[in-house]
Order: C-alpha cells, then sequence, then structure tokens
C-alpha cells in the first residue's frame, strides 16, 4: 500500500502546473508556454526541473519494486491462455484440494491416499517396505509407482497411480464418442483437438506361496476439457478380480461377498451386471478360460449411468474394500506348505496371466501406446516368475484341473 502511495504522489508531482502550462502539453525538452498573466511566472531552470523528476523516478521504481513483482508473481495469467494441466497447477496452489474442487483433482487426492492405505497394509502382512518412485510427465501429470519384490510374503507387488494431461487428436475423439455423445455437444463441429485428463490407481499383488490368490485391482476417471477448463465428457472405470493357482471356494466367496455388499449399497443392479462383465473381460480367448474366478469389472460409467457424485462414491467405496477383501485370505493362506510341483503349477498359471495382460488388456495396450507413457508402470503387473509348458495339461481329477474345469465354465460364488 505505502508502494501505490509512493507512486501516486510521483504522478502528481510530474503533472505541469497551471502556471505553468495552459494551452499546450507540458514538455521537459522545451521551455514552458508563458501566460499573459500579469504575474510573472515562477522561473524555474530545466536542470533543477530534470534533476527533480529524475530522483522522483528513482523513488517511485525503488518503492514500486515490490509492488510489481508481487503483481507478477500473484496475479493469475489469463486463464484462456493456460493449459489444463496449468489451471489445475493454479487451482490446488490458491484453494487446494476440497469439496467444490473439480472431480478431476478429487479423484487425485483419493488415489493418492488409497495408494498409501494400501502400501501400508502390505508391508504390515511382508514386513518389508516398498521401493517407492515418483515421476513426471512433461506435458503434465506424473504419477507414484510403489513396488515391493522378493519380500517375505509377496514375490512382487504392484501399486501405482498416474495423472495424465494430454490432448485427444480428432480421430481418437471420433472413436471415443461412438460410446459418450457429449463428447461433443449436439450440433457442433469436432474439433480438432481436445484436452483430457486420467487419472488412476492399479495394484497388482503375486505372493509367493501358490495358495495364495494373485489379486488386481483398478479404478479410473477420464474426462475431457472444454476450451475455458471445466469438465465436457467423463466416466468412471475399474473393478477387481482373483487369480488362483490353487482354489478354494471359500476365498472366492468371502472376495464375490465383499464387493457384492459394495454394490448393493449403492445399486442392485451392479452386481449381478458388473460381475459378468468381469467374467467377459478377463478371459484368455486364445485359451477359452477365464483368467481367474472373477470379481467385478465396470467401464464408461457416466451420466446415462447415474450421476457424478453417486458414481464417484459408488468408486470410492471399491476402493475401500481392497483391503478387507483381499488381506484376510492371504494371511490364512501365506504359510500353508506347499510342493515344488505346486510352484511350477503356479509359474504356469502366471504365464496364462501375462498372455491376458499383453494381448488383451485394454489398459495395458492404451498404456504401451501413449505418448511419454512410462513402460516400467505399465509393466509393473507382471510377475517375476511365469512359465510355458509344450501342450501341458493337468492330471484329470486333480486339483489343478478343478480350476481349469471353474475357469472354462466361471461360477455364481454368492
Amino acid at each position: 500500500m505505502a508502494s501505490r502511495r509512493a507512486y501516486t504522489r510521483f504522478l502528481a508531482q510530474c503533472k505541469p502546473r497551471s502556471q505553468l502550462s495552459t494551452s499546450r502539453p507540458f514538455n521537459l525538452s522545451s521551455p514552458p508556454h508563458r501566460s499573459r498573466s500579469t504575474t510573472p511566472p515562477p522561473s524555474i531552470s530545466s536542470s533543477r526541473l530534470s534533476s527533480r523528476c529524475l530522483q522522483l523516478t528513482a523513488l517511485a521504481i525503488a518503492l514500486s519494486a515490490p509492488l510489481l513483482y508481487k503483481m507478477t508473481v500473484d496475479a493469475p495469467l489469463a486463464l484462456d491462455s493456460l493449459t489444463l494441466a496449468e489451471r489445475d497447477t493454479q487451482l490446488k496452489r490458491e484453494d487446494g484440494i476440497n469439496d467444490r474442487s473439480p472431480m478431476r483433482l478429487r479423484m487425485e487426492a483419493f488415489i493418492k491416499e488409497q495408494q498409501q492405505e494400501i502400501v501400508r497394509a502390505l508391508e504390515a502382512v511382508d514386513g518389508q517396505k516398498f521401493r517407492q518412485d515418483e515421476w513426471q510427465r512433461k506435458e503434465g501429470g506424473g504419477g507414484i509407482t510403489c513396488v515391493l519384490q522378493d519380500g517375505n510374503v509377496f514375490e512382487k507387488a504392484g501399486v501405482g497411480i498416474s495423472v495424465v494431461y494430454g490432448t485427444l487428436p480428432k480421430k481418437a475423439i471420433v472413436s471415443m464418442r461412438a460410446n459418450h455423445k457429449n463428447m461433443v455437444a449436439e450440433g457442433e463441429d469436432i474439433p480438432d483437438s481436445l484436452e483430457f485428463f486420467a487419472a488412476g490407481l492399479s495394484l497388482v499383488v503375486h505372493p509367493h506361496n501358490p495358495m495364495a490368490p494373485t489379486v488386481h485391482l483398478n479404478c479410473r476417471y477420464f474426462e475431457t476439457a472444454k476450451s475455458d477448463g471445466t469438465s465436457g465428457a467423463w466416466w468412471f472405470g475399474g473393478g477387481s478380480d482373483l487369480t488362483p493357482s490353487y482354489l478354494f471356494d471359500e476365498d472366492a466367496i468371502h472376495f464375490h461377498k465383499t464387493l457384492k455388499d459394495v454394490c448393493d449399497s449403492h445399486d442392485k443392479e451392479y452386481y449381478p451386471r458388473f460381475k459378468k462383465w468381469c467374467d467377459e473381460y478377463f478371459y484368455n480367448k486364445h485359451r477359452n478360460e477365464a483368467r481367474g474366478v472373477g470379481g467385478i469389472f465396470f467401464d464408461d460409467l457416466d451420466e446415462t449411468v447415474s450421476d457424478k457424485e453417486n458414481t464417484f462414491a459408488f468408486v470410492k467405496d471399491t476402493l475401500r474394500s481392497f483391503i478387507p477383501g483381499y488381506v484376510p485370505i492371504v494371511e490364512k493362506r501365506k504359510d500353508m506348505p506347499f510342493t515344488k510341483e505346486e510352484k511350477d503349477w503356479q509359474a504356469i498359471r502366471r504365464g496364462k496371466y501375462v498372455e491376458f495382460n499383453l494381448v488383451h488388456d485394454r489398459g495395458t495396450a492404451f498404456g504401451l501406446n501413449t505418448p511419454g507413457a512410462r513402460v516400467e508402470s505399465i509393466l509393473m503387473s507382471l510377475p517375476l516368475v511365469a512359465s510355458w509348458k509344450y501342450m501341458y495339461e493337468p492330471k484329470p481329477g486333480s486339483r489343478e484341473q478343478r480350476l481349469v474345469d471353474v475357469l472354462r465354465e466361471p461360477k455364481e460364488w454368492v
């Protein structure tokens, strides 16, 4: 405020006095125009006047410099000149993230919180710590990849989050508009590009013990942005599924019941619909068998299914159900005895897991085809050990054969 007052005084003092000028502008380089008044004007030498103004100029610059610097640093840039990533950086700096924040920022905050909750729970089971790598994308966003390898309980466990800002080309907009009509408003021309935001959490856990099942969970949010930064098209996706090498019915029942309880608390139609979707999605077509005993899977949940807040609440509850749905199972199985043959079977089943992820999984394909993607994080889901035996078939009537039978004919567990 003091700087502004000094600057105002400086301007007032540099203004021409009435007795120095009447009909033409004041000019420091020329003598003042004399008035016809009978009272003679005061005599002011140009050197004194120049010296006085130079002193005032220096004072004004000195006093106003902090104000100008503050205005330069703190004043927001014109919003129409910012990318979506820059807008969000500004929003987080000015307001933080709260219930009034855009959904994309709330989703980002939630998955970061849940990543740490899950990491702590798995560390408590294993006794070792995750390695945590934070990375950035030059286009905007980044992620945190947490991996535990060769632990006491887990051969490999990965819990990763990613936040991606980018631009969809016209071809992608046309393709995605088939499922999301509001990508472009009715009657408007399809633009050459659209900014987008995507955020998600993905985890895969591969235990050492073949009696303990592998588990996968994913939740994600996607939205496009209008030119003013507001949300355009949006949708949620996600799911969780269990992949045992040796089937314990009680484990499958517990896992499915946990997910069903979450679904039923939001919509009674969710579980049967999403369970069927899971059985169909996590299916190795070239093997004619499911990847595991399923769970739930959902995608493209937008305003045609439910409003944004209710869907976000469902996604949050699904993610929070991971620890009670999986940790009791691995606690029960992690110390069971097993043979070398059973360990070999686990490696064969993990080979089928790798096949699905690299051949059929849309998320893996999307990640590997995204410019600037972090490949190590995308392939975090792959096990340390997998094997392929030529023309291998389990013995009829064996536990291994029973698992294959269930994978070829998915069951209703609850």
